[in-house]
């Protein structure tokens, strides 16, 4: 079973193409890809349990922590996409992380929690505590959250690492996009979706 933000990373893959899924969990999306995009899978994941159901489920899967990069797995333009969904926020070096999905792919896509929705604003100003909400349901001392970021920030981060957002999508908690959210995605956004790769000039 698909999560929401899964099921719209879909729509975005090619068939035919090859894929590395980073933190890919059980490989619900890699198996979904391979069965149905007839996509070549491949995914790093860091937890023995889930390693083994990706393995149960036929996914080529390596056990690796992602903040040691993927220069000793991967070869520049290995894959046409690079994806990691709801995980670049519990990484300890996301920037360099971006950086490494480009090198070993021609496209990146990523999914992460908008911590500049206005739940989130508006727990911190009124009640002065790090927010809880359904798509950031952990607290501050047992979240794997360690950089939490806005929509704002990751445009910002990819302007000054020269890298071309191709498609963006912002749903709010139900997943939906409703036209005022359109106006104001990083005050009405709970999960960003973005599709992107290099500016020719940084490759």
């Amino acid at each position: 079973m698909l999560r929401p933000d899964q099921e719209m990373i879909c729509h975005w893959i090619q068939p035919g193409t090859r894929i590395l899924d980073l933190g890919c969990g059980d490989g619900s999306l890699l198996r979904h890809l391979m069965d149905h995009h007839n996509v070549e899978g491949y995914g790093l994941e860091l937890d023995d349990s889930k390693v083994l159901s990706s393995l149960k489920s036929g996914i080529n899967v390596i056990q690796s922590d992602l903040d040691h990069g993927l220069s000793d797995y991967f070869d520049d333009d290995s894959f046409d996409y690079v994806i990691m969904s709801l995980t670049l926020q519990a990484m300890n070096f996301p920037d360099q992380l971006l950086e490494e999905m480009l090198r070993v792919g021609k496209q990146g896509i990523i999914t992460f929690p908008n911590f500049g929705h206005w739940r989130n604003r508006l727990q911190l100003l009124l009640g002065g505590k790090m927010p809880v909400t359904k798509t950031l349901p952990d607290t501050w001392y047992n979240t794997s959250n360690i950089h939490l970021c806005t929509v704002n920030d990751f445009e910002a981060l990819c302007m000054q690492k020269g890298i071309r957002i191709l498609e963006r999508t912002v749903v709010d908690h139900q997943h939906r996009q409703p036209a005022l959210l359109k106006l104001a995605p990083n005050l009405l956004g709970e999960t960003a979706i973005y599709r992107f790769e290099r500016l020719p000039s940084h490759q």
